[in-house]
């Protein structure tokens, strides 16, 4: 059986970490390599970094910043952010990282996700999704969340799937931030339309938060704000979620 992971997300920006909410009003909480090295002490089991002035901006990733913050990060790393050509993927994973996440370029060259996994494997591969509800349902945005495109989250991740993406990382950017819990509505939609794993991310305040998300059948959860702004921890989330029945992976280092 897959354990349920308890993933941090960490947003860099200009060297430094931060926070927003709804992907907008982008707050400097700290510096990076200190953050990767208290999760390290904190049974994570994987961290996810993203480059969001490369999303937005186009600009490409630091590869020497990716090498030094990796080679003090001792559990599962997946980068991201304005990746754009299977080089820079490559050149990734050498710097240190174990995952890539793809987001914007799919969009641009859905291709790229089969070229990608076809080199480095599907394993590798991580697809992240950012979805706001409509009057007409959920739609999908890339560049941070500053472009929308038309596109259902669910079609989309089921193509994504299909074209070799390993896993999917699913973010509701109307609950990003709001520590007020998941969309699980969401969260089930695109669950039920794939296989692959699929890591929920945006809204988590609470332990509970991340129960009701493995209950709509997440098979990670992420988060950010609960864990840079409360006393919260990852530790203690994967106690909680052990008490309830869910089965986690004790004592990752």
């Amino acid at each position: 059986m897959l354990k349920t992971r308890v993933i941090p997300t960490l947003l860099w920006k200009d060297y430094g970490l931060v926070k927003g909410k709804a992907f907008d009003s982008w707050r400097r909480i700290g510096s990076l390599l200190p953050a990767i090295r208290v999760y390290n002490t904190r049974d994570v089991d994987e961290l996810i970094v993203v480059d969001i002035t490369a999303s937005r901006e186009g600009h490409e990733i630091d590869f020497e910043t990716v090498e030094e913050f990796a080679a003090d990060c001792f559990v599962p790393l997946t980068v991201g952010g304005g990746l754009r050509h299977i080089d820079q993927v490559t050149k990734l994973l050498r710097s240190g990282a174990d995952k890539v996440c793809l987001n914007s370029v799919c969009y641009e060259s859905p291709q790229f996700v089969e070229e990608s996994a076809k080199r480095f494997g599907s394993q590798c591969v991580v697809v992240s999704i950012d979805a706001k509800k409509t009057e007409q349902g959920y739609v999908c945005y890339s560049h941070s969340g500053s472009q929308i495109q038309n596109q259902s989250p669910v079609l989309w991740a089921k193509e994504m799937q299909e074209r070799g993406a390993g896993e999917i990382l699913l973010t509701s950017i109307d609950r990003d931030g709001l520590m007020e819990g998941f969309d699980l509505e969401l969260i089930q939609e695109v669950c039920d339309a794939v296989s692959v794993p699929v890591i929920a991310s945006g809204g988590a305040g609470n332990y509970d938060d991340f129960y009701k998300a493995v209950q709509a059948k997440a098979s990670a959860v992420a988060g950010a704000s609960l864990f840079h702004f409360t006393e919260q921890t990852p530790r203690q989330a994967k106690e909680y979620l052990s008490k309830k029945g869910v089965a986690v992976r004790q004592g990752a280092q």
